[in-house]
């Protein structure tokens, strides 16, 4: 494991808090977490191998398994409230680091397992807007597409909020003729949906669009360069930037049928880095979620849930901070 290879500190110097400053990155880190980068950083710097850290941690009588060390600082397990204060005190010490600064990261979390805490919810999902009701071809809705597989990434910026969602798609035309694909877009609380910009990507490009300020509702038509035959697949993309909402609760995509394939993943900015991000999957928005799983931020802030066969229903990820 990186964390086991030496430096040139010493591993045996005396312990106690740092008189002197921390490198920019560990003390960034320290202050806006999360946790288990943190503790990684931490031990990287002081030169530590995990055999080590235990040892020390031994001497100020405070006895932790080397494998829970190891899921601690990989974020494959987070320390429990209130039996591990002890233990992140003595860590901080061990690594001298300033009192409470990895205790601070842990934030208010009690119980044993995530299983038994509250599950986020997620608003209605957004209706198709009435405005295109009259349109003809919008008025199928994508009735003539069946959807193939779906990749969403959403940039969350500094300040927790949504910044944009680009959306991948893969559809077969069920019959002959479709040429457009109808997105709607559901911003956050606070979102000033009248600032939303969209911006095609690969295999479309813009057609009409409508916003309701009230609901926060977009939707907008993604035209193909042609018509559709009967069977052919068709990829392309598109992205929704809407940066204007409060901190966001998660992203969710709603499914009115079965779809082969969904990817979603969230990408956070290094100071915002969220408390807890659970997979989740709901009938309707009002049923209890099944499939429910915590994940697991990964070293360049990305989480990631994928859902085989989904729909119909709403899947995404719930997002809550500290």
């Amino acid at each position: 494991m990186a964390a086991d290879s030496g430096h040139a500190e010493s591993v045996d110097e005396p312990l106690g808090h740092p008189t002197g400053g921390l490198p920019t990155p560990l003390a960034e880190t320290l202050r806006y977490g999360p946790f288990h980068r943190a503790l990684r950083e931490a031990i990287a710097h002081r030169g530590l191998s995990l055999a080590r850290l235990r040892a020390h941690l031994e001497q100020l009588g405070v006895q932790v398994g080397q494998s829970t060390l190891s899921y601690w600082q990989r974020g494959l397990r987070h320390p429990e409230v209130p039996r591990a204060i002890t233990t992140v005190r003595a860590l901080e010490s061990v690594l001298r680091l300033p009192p409470s600064s990895l205790l601070d990261l842990i934030g208010p979390r009690t119980g044993n397992t995530y299983a038994s805490r509250p599950v986020a919810t997620w608003p209605e999902p957004a209706p198709l807007l009435a405005t295109f009701d009259s349109v003809p071809e919008a008025a199928r809705g994508n009735a003539d597409l069946e959807v193939l597989s779906v990749h969403d990434t959403v940039q969350i910026g500094m300040y927790r909020e949504q910044r944009s969602i680009t959306t991948r798609l893969v559809v077969r035309a069920l019959r002959q003729g479709p040429d457009r694909y109808l997105a709607v877009h559901h911003g956050d609380d606070g979102s000033l949906i009248e600032n939303a910009a969209v911006r095609a990507g690969e295999g479309c490009r813009q057609g009409r669009l409508r916003r309701e300020s009230a609901s926060r509702n977009l939707a907008v038509e993604m035209l193909f360069d042609r018509r559709l035959s009967a069977g052919e697949e068709h990829v392309f993309s598109f992205t929704i930037s809407d940066d204007t909402g409060s901190a966001t609760r998660g992203t969710h995509r709603t499914f009115r049928g079965v779809c082969g394939s969904y990817l979603v993943q969230l990408s956070f900015h290094r100071r915002a880095m969220p408390a807890r991000c659970i997979k989740q999957f709901r009938a309707s928005a009002d049923a209890t979620p099944v499939d429910v799983e915590e994940l697991v931020c990964g070293l360049g802030g990305v989480v990631s849930a994928y859902f085989g066969d989904v729909g119909p229903g709403i899947a995404g990820i719930a997002v809550e901070w500290s």
